[in-house]
């Protein structure tokens, strides 16, 4: 399921390592995941563990991201993560450059030509404002900025630092015109969607948020209820 011409808000959601969201637990989480998807109308997109994307993503009818891909083509490369293994895993696309998994430039344009090669759609990672319009001149599907420091703190890069979220889609924008922006780093509520939304960003990539919530669905229909409110608030404005 390609994600390249989405026109709607995205909420991304990564695994990473969490026990909640390992092995069968992660298969479960999915399924919640899903079915408030589907039943709200929020486009999400998950990124589970290497090991189970396969089990998730025969499981959900929604996009299922790799957290991250090698820049390697077939071959001896043991240990690597290679595209062609996780798009036929079942994966739609792979995330770049996280904080957790940085990668040096060079070795993130050409992850992005491998992934364009087998058809996975890109998101990279950027901390700064500067970095996300340099790397968007790579020609990712999406840049997303997020600040190392407040990542997995509870505090929305949204509301804690609304100038970076700004300041980074004023200088993407001035490079790349039709990559999609999403913002992430403490994201956990409806609220901290609507905001970043507000600031110019198209969606929000997150974990704990979700991942550690005792209900995923409630957080799924908070997203729901901000897409609602921003929609409903600029009715007419690019009429």
């Amino acid at each position: 399921m390609s994600l390249k011409k989405s026109v709607d808000p995205l909420v991304l959601i990564n695994f990473k390592t969490y026990l909640e969201a390992t092995g069968k637990r992660a298969v479960d989480l999915s399924k919640r995941i899903s079915v408030a998807c589907r039943e709200s109308g929020v486009s999400v997109a998950l990124a589970p563990q290497f090991c189970d994307i396969a089990q998730v993503a025969a499981e959900v009818d929604v996009p299922v991201f790799a957290q991250h891909i090698d820049a390697i083509v077939p071959g001896a490369s043991t240990g690597h993560i290679l595209a062609d293994s996780v798009k036929a895993a079942g994966a739609d696309g792979a995330i770049l450059n996280h904080s957790e998994r940085t990668i040096r430039i060079s070795e993130i344009e050409a992850a992005v030509l491998r992934a364009r090669e087998v058809g996975l759609t890109t998101v990279v990672c950027a901390g700064s404002a500067d970095s996300a319009a340099a790397l968007s001149m790579i020609q990712p599907d999406m840049v997303a900025i997020e600040p190392p420091e407040l990542i997995g703190t509870g505090r929305a890069v949204s509301k804690e630092k609304p100038e970076v979220v700004t300041d980074s889609v004023k200088k993407i924008r001035a490079v790349n015109r039709s990559v999609k922006i999403l913002c992430g780093a403490g994201i956990s509520t409806g609220d901290d969607l609507y905001a970043a939304l507000n600031l110019g960003a198209e969606g929000v990539i997150l974990a704990s948020g979700v991942v550690k919530s005792p209900r995923p669905e409630t957080v799924i229909l908070g997203f729901c209820e901000a897409v609602r409110r921003f929609n409903e608030s600029n009715v007419g404005r690019h009429s």
